[in-house]
């Protein structure tokens, strides 16, 4: 069972990145938007290519650092618009929904 966050707990850097994923961009990192394989399971099951993934940076970080958002199509298709998002700090070890 995945834990929930609400958007106003995020990080000013997570809430800024979900701004852009909702927006269609555009994206600080060349990796922001790619597939995410899910390979640790910890999110619902789905076909590859379902899930994308996007950077959250870490202030102080010379790298993109551990933050992502990940995001589903949901019903719409659409990252921008499927209100399915999930936040990690931990380089995908643990994720919780972000509740909208």
């Amino acid at each position: 069972m995945l834990g929930e966050v609400a958007i106003d707990a995020l990080p000013p850097e997570g809430r800024s990145t979900l701004a852009l994923i909702r927006h269609g961009g555009p994206f600080p990192y060349g990796r922001d938007g790619a597939v995410f394989g899910n390979r640790e399971r910890l999110l619902p099951q789905r076909v590859r290519g379902y899930y994308t993934e996007y950077t959250v940076p870490t202030p102080g970080s010379r790298d993109r650092g551990a933050r992502r958002i990940v995001a589903g199509k949901g019903t719409s298709g659409d990252p921008s618009t499927s209100g399915e998002y999930y936040y990690t700090d931990d380089h995908y070890q643990s994720f919780r929904r972000i509740r909208q």
